[in-house]
């Protein structure tokens, strides 16, 4: 019997049972949705992708470095690689615990709530923190960007919950080509009124911040009322110090299964250069063409433009797993970065600029999409929670490493132009690993 089927055929208690059964009818088993194009579960779970881009835009790529440049200096733009790099730990050290309690049964959902509600509550606290205390506003920003992230983690971990392992791939992907081309709207919003306000104005961005908050929130409620937990374990007398129990024969079970192993060995490296160029691009940029050729209302404009080219190159990914297996479109997804990270330390002028977005654009939604989804087809369902919890665990270790190294590499030379040089062998290690893994899928993997 299954933890759906388990559901119906418990007894009610109370009238919260009797509430929980109604939604429950209301879903459809897992195996009875390969039948319909796309459920109301699963637009749910994909307009999550659309609340949560707004911030990945705003806040980790392009407003918040601005916004710290404007209220600090260059020098303060570049410290937020040690910042990026002390969520990382802290988002580390938490992760398999909070992957192992998301296991038991009515923890999930309510962990889920808890960080992506508080992460909404402490994106709008960066904008009314007075700008001349910026230290404090960056270790606000950690505590949001640990919350967000904290947050994807259940949220990724809900795609085994909410879809068949038939559209993964397809649902993945269009999460982020939906969450790129309608981020477009708030920070388009925000764009407008930081230009009208000045570009060198605190408050613009500080506006930013709120709507970029507000926009997060509106989209997550779907996911709240729509998706629920369907895999669990039974819960423990102790669940925290069961969860500490659980992460080293998590870690020994990861380990059996080979394809999901070698997978994250090769994820830790090459997700460490794609989540180095997210945070660390405003700052690189500004500090190797200055602010006198690439101003902060131009940067701006320009990642825009990447959120509008992303969306269709993000459906073509999902769109492709018609035709090649998810890994080998991650390796070809991984040639437009190196290209891009080799070439970048030549940047001179604004062009240069241009097509080395639009290259990152072209790959940024493939490889993050089904890096997912292919990470969720090759583990057991009944685990998906303790497993992303090590997904997480190999990503935000692995994002350690970039922004520490760009920040420790331009602070030894105090040359900018060195640190990209960080990147490249990222990339390198990431897309040889990936190499050992097995063109198709296999059938006992399959068979999950």
């Amino acid at each position: 019997m299954t933890a759906f089927d388990q559901q119906l055929n418990e007894p009610l208690k109370s009238r919260k049972d009797i509430w929980v059964r109604r939604k429950i009818i209301g879903q459809k088993r897992p195996e009875e949705l390969i039948a319909k194009e796309r459920t109301r579960r699963e637009w749910s779970w994909m307009l999550y992708d659309v609340g949560n881009s707004a911030f990945s835009v705003a806040i980790s790529t392009a407003a918040f470095p601005a916004f710290i440049g404007i209220i600090a200096n260059s020098e303060a733009q570049m410290r937020l690689g040690w910042f990026n790099s002390i969520s990382s730990i802290i988002l580390a050290l938490i992760s398999p615990i909070l992957g192992t309690l998301a296991e038991f049964r009515g923890y999930k959902k309510k962990m889920f709530t808890f960080f992506a509600l508080f992460g909404i509550l402490t994106t709008m606290l960066l904008a009314v923190i007075p700008a001349n205390l910026w230290y404090t506003i960056c270790l606000a920003y950690v505590l949001t960007n640990v919350c967000y992230n904290a947050s994807i983690i259940f949220y990724d971990a809900f795609l085994v919950d909410s879809v068949v392992k038939e559209r993964m791939d397809k649902i993945s992907s269009y999460g982020f080509a939906w969450g790129y081309i309608t981020s477009i709207i708030p920070f388009g919003i925000s764009l407008a009124i930081i230009y009208m306000l000045g570009m060198s104005n605190p408050l613009g961005y500080q506006i930013c911040f709120l709507i970029t908050g507000a926009w997060w929130l509106i989209f997550t409620i779907p996911m709240l009322i729509d998706v629920q937990q369907v895999y669990w374990s039974p819960k423990p007398e102790h669940a925290l110090l069961h969860s500490f129990k659980e992460i080293y024969q998590t870690f020994k079970d990861i380990s059996k299964y080979k394809v999901a192993f070698i997978f994250l060995v090769a994820y830790f490296f090459y997700i460490d250069g794609v989540d180095t160029i997210i945070s660390m691009v405003v700052p690189y940029v500004q500090s190797v063409l200055g602010q006198d050729v690439v101003n902060t209302a131009l940067l701006l404009v320009i990642l825009l433009g990447t959120q509008i080219v992303a969306f269709p190159f993000a459906i073509l990914y999902g769109w492709l797993t018609k035709f090649f297996t998810p890994i080998r479109l991650i390796q070809v997804a991984m040639l437009p970065y190196l290209f891009t990270v080799c070439t970048g330390m030549f940047m001179s002028n604004v062009w240069h600029l241009l097509i080395m977005s639009t290259l990152i654009a072209s790959s940024q939604g493939g490889i993050q999409a089904l890096s997912r989804s292919y990470f969720a087809q090759v583990i057991p369902p009944e685990k998906n929670n303790e497993f992303f919890g090590f997904y997480n665990i190999f990503g935000r270790f692995a994002a350690i490493m970039g922004p520490a190294l760009m920040s420790l590499i331009g602070w030894l030379t105090g040359k900018p132009r060195l640190t990209i040089l960080a990147v490249v062998p990222l990339f390198i290690i990431g897309f040889v690993i990936t190499l050992f893994l097995p063109k198709e899928m296999p059938s006992e993997l399959k068979a999950n």
